[in-house]
């Protein structure tokens, strides 16, 4: 469930709590999701954790910008995401028909 942070008086688009560690901000990356506090896209982080790289080396990379637990949330989030949408992402051609016999 996201959470607004701003004021919406203003007319503007709020920032967003997605997560504990996760933000949408229309001023930040055009309002894609980021890790709090940064610039990171959590696409880029899934994309890394999706080629297998180690979280670990992946923290590294991002100079401790992230956490191993801002990564679990953003792989947790995704997974439901997933879920919640897998009809959408499912090519005719694979759709199961049933045989009768």
């Amino acid at each position: 469930m996201a959470t607004k942070l701003g004021n919406e008086r203003t007319g503007k688009a709020s920032p967003r709590l997605i997560g504990r560690y996760i933000v949408t901000d229309p001023d930040i990356c055009h309002g894609k999701p980021t890790f709090r506090g940064t610039r990171i896209l959590v696409s880029h982080v899934l994309e890394q954790v999706a080629e297998g790289i180690a979280w670990e080396t992946i923290i590294e990379e991002w100079h401790g910008s992230i956490t191993r637990e801002a990564i679990a949330e953003a792989v947790r989030l995704a997974g439901q995401a997933f879920l919640e949408h897998a009809q959408e992402y499912t090519a005719r051609e694979y759709v199961l028909r049933r045989v009768t016999a």
